[in-house]
C-alpha cells in the first residue's frame, strides 16, 4: 500500500519540488523514538494492541465520572491556553506575516490549474514574500530582519494560525458531536489539509524548510499539537494509557495524506480524500498488517532525519 505511494511520489516530487527535493521532510511530530514527544518523557505506559477498537459508547456518567471528565477537559483547555498559538509574535511581525502569506503563492483554490498557477506571482516561502507583506501593510521591509530564521517564521506562523483556525473549528462546529470517533477524525484532518490547498505547489518548499535542524523542534511541537487537538475532538484524553501510540498513528496518517496530496491531481484532492478515508478506516478498525504497520512506524521516523529519496528507496524496495 504504502509502496504504490511512494513511488508515485518520488519523480512527481522531484519534478515539482525543486530544490527542496534533495532535502529530508518532516513526516511525524516524534523525536527519535516513534512513541515519544518533547512534551512527554520517562517510561511510557503499556501500549493497549487494540487500542483503535477499545472505543465504545459512554453509558450515562455518574457523578464522580461527570466530575473526572470535567476535570480532564478543565485540564486540557489550560494545556491549550498556555500553547496558544501565535502569542509569541508582536502585533506589528504578526501583520507582516499574515499579509507575506498572500504573496506565497498567487493562485487561488477555485483556480487550482498547473498551467494557470505556473504563469503566476509565485514568491515561495522567502524573505521575498516577507518583503512584499510588509510593504502591503505600510512596514518598512527592514522588519525582515528581525526574524531570526526569517522563511521559518512564516511557515510556522501559517502553521500556528491553520491550528488555530482548526480550533475555532472544534470548537463551533456541533455537527461534530453527531459523527463517531473515526469520521470527526477523518473531517479534521481533511479540513486542516485543505488550508494547504492554496499553497500546494510550495509546500514541499515548506516542508524542506520545517525538517532543517533548527527548525525540527518548533516543528515536532507544532504537529503534536495538531494531533493533540484532533485525537480531542474524537473523545479521547491524554490520560488514556494508549495516547502515545493514538498520537504515533495518526501522526504517520496524517504525514502520509499529507505526501500523496502533494501528488494528487483530481478534481477538490478527491483521489486524497479517498487514501485518507482508507487509511483511517484501517487504523481504528486495525486491520493494517505487520508489514504495513512497519511501513508506518518508517514513515513517522523518516521526518526525523531521512532524506526524501532515501525514505522512499526504504519503503519502495522494503
Amino acid at each position: 500500500m504504502y509502496r504504490s505511494a511512494a513511488r508515485r511520489l518520488l519523480p512527481t516530487l522531484l519534478r515539482r519540488g525543486g530544490h527542496s527535493a534533495s532535502r529530508p521532510f518532516p513526516v511525524g511530530v516524534l523525536s527519535t523514538s516513534p512513541f515519544s514527544t518533547e512534551a512527554t518523557s520517562g517510561n511510557l505506559p503499556n501500549r493497549n494492541p487494540n487500542h483503535f477498537s477499545s472505543y465504545t459508547s459512554p453509558s450515562p456518567p455518574s457523578t464522580a465520572s461527570t466530575s473526572d471528565e470535567k476535570t480532564r477537559s478543565d485540564e486540557f483547555q489550560s494545556h491549550r491556553a498556555k500553547a496558544r498559538p501565535k502569542a509569541h509574535w508582536q502585533e506589528e511581525q504578526a501583520r507582516v506575516l499574515h499579509a507575506s502569506l498572500r504573496h506565497v503563492e498567487l493562485c487561488p483554490y477555485e483556480l487550482m490549474d498547473f498551467l494557470i498557477c505556473m504563469v503566476m506571482i509565485r514568491l515561495g516561502w522567502s524573505d521575498a514574500a516577507m518583503i512584499a507583506g510588509a510593504r502591503e501593510v505600510g512596514v518598512s521591509p527592514s522588519i525582515v530582519g528581525s526574524f531570526p530564521r526569517k522563511e521559518a517564521a512564516l511557515v510556522e506562523f501559517f502553521m500556528d494560525d491553520c491550528l488555530q483556525r482548526l480550533i475555532d473549528v472544534i470548537d463551533m462546529k456541533e455537527d461534530l458531536q453527531s459523527l463517531i470517533p473515526s469520521q470527526r477524525v477523518a473531517k479534521l484532518v481533511r479540513i486542516r489539509l485543505e488550508m494547504q490547498a492554496p499553497y500546494i505547489f510550495k509546500w514541499p518548499q515548506a516542508l524542506s524548510i520545517q525538517v532543517q535542524p533548527w527548525n525540527i523542534p518548533t516543528s515536532l511541537r507544532q504537529r503534536t499539537m495538531l494531533v493533540d487537538e484532533i485525537w480531542h475532538a474524537a473523545g479521547y484524553e491524554a490520560t488514556n494509557s494508549d495516547w502515545h501510540a493514538k498520537r504515533a498513528v495518526l501522526a504517520g496518517i496524517y504525514s502520509v495524506v499529507e505526501l500523496y496530496m502533494l501528488t494528487d491531481t483530481s478534481p477538490d484532492f478527491q483521489n486524497t480524500w479517498a487514501f485518507m478515508d482508507r487509511r483511517i478506516k484501517d487504523a481504528f478498525d486495525f486491520r493494517k498488517s505487520v508489514q504495513e504497520a512497519k511501513y508506518l512506524a518508517e514513515a513517522v521516523e523518516a521526518g526525523i532525519g531521512s532524506s526524501l529519496q532515501g525514505f522512499a528507496r526504504r519503503i519502495i524496495h522494503g
